[in-house]
């Protein structure tokens, strides 16, 4: 091969690097359904009001992880529709840049399944949070056949998480359970409690505030009717007296 044809292909190479900044946007495609995109902010919004007095994790949806410096083009990976990283610190990202995190990667990734992507989240996905993320914790989820299937990480091999007597899997990551509530991928609690979202939790609030004040008024109506019957009582006791009084009066001390 000629210099000139080694340049070219040396320059060839080198358009096919992407040398990126550390300030990254996302570049993920939109989601296909809307079924997507309510599963995932469902997730988002439950985890995070869960952990909400918590400053030490990152929580996303639809993200791009970027997780090698001199990555190529045709091999870009495109990023989890859910996934949470651990110990680090809670802010708002434009993408996830694993060698600006300290390295980190995501402690727990779900994927939503669909006609175009089952394939690759079963394969390749499934390979690359195995290999190279080391993700301990994987799941999959089908929004429309409700296929809902978990892994964990034992020696650098994804195993499959057996569901306890609800079908619920549990995250050893996130000490959660999450399992099929209703035709969407939930939450639970050790204790086998759904996790809400923050519009069931200001309900849940809403109808104990609703409750607690039906029970006030039924108390304060339970003392009315009680002073009530006290009044009733103390007339019935002064009529008695009142009988008794003049009875006294027309025919003296009642005999013993």
């Amino acid at each position: 091969m000629s210099l000139a044809k080694d340049l070219t292909a040396i320059e060839d190479d080198w358009d096919d690097i992407i040398v990126p900044p550390s300030d990254l946007e996302s570049d993920e495609p939109p989601l296909e359904t809307d079924l997507h995109l309510r599963q995932l902010l469902l997730l988002i919004e439950c985890l995070d009001w869960w952990w909400h007095d918590r400053q030490d994790f990152y929580v996303a949806g639809n993200l791009t992880v970027y997780y090698s410096q001199r990555q190529r083009k045709s091999e870009q990976f495109r990023g989890p529709d859910f996934f949470v990283v651990l110990d680090t610190e809670r802010k708002s990202r434009k993408s996830w840049v694993v060698w600006e995190e300290d390295g980190k990667y995501p402690n727990v990734i779900v994927e939503v399944l669909s006609k175009k992507t089952a394939a690759i989240d079963r394969g390749l996905k499934k390979q690359i949070y195995q290999d190279i993320f080391r993700t301990p914790d994987y799941f999959w989820f089908d929004p429309v056949s409700l296929e809902f299937k978990g892994f964990e990480l034992v020696r650098g091999h994804y195993q499959d998480l057996q569901p306890n007597a609800q079908g619920w899997l549990w995250s050893q990551q996130l000490e959660l359970f999450l399992g099929v509530h209703d035709a969407k991928l939930r939450f639970f609690t050790p204790q086998g409690e759904l996790v809400p979202s923050p519009h069931e939790a200001a309900l849940a609030e809403q109808q104990q505030r609703e409750q607690a004040q039906q029970q006030a008024e039924q108390a304060q109506q339970q003392a009315e009717q009680a002073q009530q019957q006290a009044e009733q009582a103390q007339q019935q006791v002064a009529a008695a007296e009142a009988l008794l009084a003049r009875y006294r009066e027309q025919f003296g001390e009642l005999p013993d």
